[in-house]
């Protein structure tokens, strides 16, 4: 028996799948997960609630009073503009399943997190790709033209501030391309997961300048708990309410443990979030101090990932270098073709792990910028 067509050319994540073969003392700058400390009041939570907890229930599909309080106060919006999910992951098949229909059009940015082109696939769409700045921000011109040349667009999904680059988006482009959206009738998702993770100044999010468009949020990345696969979307009740059928399909509702440490996190997201994006500065900091910083200045504006060139020298198969890096070098990187075509002269750098394996990882990789190897 054959699996269904709609899987047909899927594989595992790029993301991953680098580590496969890898050698054992080989230090990872692939995985995009915080590296630092599961925050106390989180662990608190949890400890607390293993004290006092007879039984571990189902959570209700809207999540579980305490987390929902705190996201309603977080956001500023009403419960009813909330969904909760098992991971941003599911929040994002959710809406995609919900609102794009088969042999329509997805458009996406290029570079992009992979995962988006996936679910397009996975929903029986095909995706148009159109291209950021030169500062690999948000340019609301090329997303504006890709969109007016769609034939059928179903959904358009930017990525702010975005992985793989780190770039940004003003608060103008986002206003231009959520207007754009709305007079087309088209739904706009952005996925807001790096945005508390901000180095210079804060980021605008969608919120501020539109009340139509879907935002995409989780605890993993700036609360710095990807383990909890606590996420959620934010936006009209009448788009979240198809996606909400979806989640309770798939998951019931996130892991009721999980939920009490989100809303943990969440409720005390001033600390939390100071002290995360104390931490991705200081591992900006130790790429500043490494060899590879000859190489590239930091272009990113928020989030913990290095959008490196390759050398000149690796441009005839980048494929077979990265794996050189690997295998000789002993530290891991992701190729950017993994994120689309404007990728394929790049490797992104994860600068989120440890502070105590980083620097390591980012000498033993400089060599291979520095010389023909």
């Amino acid at each position: 028996m054959s699996a269904a067509a709609r899987v047909a050319g899927l594989t595992t994540s790029p993301i991953r799948a680098i580590a496969s073969g890898a050698p054992a003392d080989a230090i990872s700058l692939a995985l995009g997960e915080p590296g630092w400390d599961f925050p106390s009041v989180a662990r608190e939570s949890l400890a607390a609630w293993t004290e006092t907890a007879q039984h571990c229930t189902y959570g209700p599909n809207t999540g579980i009073p305490e987390l929902t309080t705190a996201l309603v106060g977080y956001t500023g919006l009403d419960a009813e503009q909330i969904m909760v999910t098992a991971g941003s992951q599911a929040g994002m098949f959710a809406i995609f399943q919900a609102h794009v229909e088969p042999g329509s059009q997805v458009l996406i940015p290029d570079p992009a997190f992979p995962a988006y082109e996936t679910l397009a696939v996975l929903a029986g769409a095909t995706v148009i790709r159109y291209p950021v700045g030169a500062a690999h921000e948000l340019d609301a011109n090329f997303l504006i033209d890709a969109l007016n040349s769609a034939s059928r667009p179903s959904l358009v999904v930017i990525g702010h501030p975005a992985n793989p680059t780190g770039g940004a988006a003003s608060a103008h482009m986002l206003n231009r391309v959520a207007g754009h959206c709305d007079q087309l009738g088209v739904p706009l998702l952005s996925d807001e997961v790096y945005r508390e993770l901000w180095l210079d100044q804060p980021q605008p999010s969608v919120r501020e300048v539109s009340n139509t468009a879907l935002v995409l949020e989780s605890v993993s990345k700036g609360w710095a708990a990807p383990g909890l696969r606590v996420g959620w979307v934010t936006g009209p009740a009448t788009l979240l309410a198809p996606a909400r059928l979806i989640h309770n399909a798939m998951n019931t509702a996130p892991a009721r443990p999980s939920q009490v440490a989100a809303a943990a996190l969440i409720s005390h997201s001033a600390e939390v979030l100071t002290e995360s994006r104390a931490q991705v500065r200081a591992r900006w900091d130790v790429l500043a101090n490494s060899p590879l910083a000859q190489h590239s200045a930091r272009n990113a504006q928020a989030g913990f990932y290095h959008w490196l060139e390759l050398p000149p020298w690796a441009d005839a198969d980048p494929s077979a270098f990265i794996l050189r890096v690997r295998d000789e070098g002993k530290v891991l990187v992701v190729p950017g073709s993994a994120f689309g075509p404007a990728g394929q002269h790049y490797v992104r750098v994860s600068l989120g792990g440890s502070l105590h394996t980083l620097y390591d990882g980012l000498a033993r990789l400089a060599p291979w910028w520095e010389r023909q190897c």
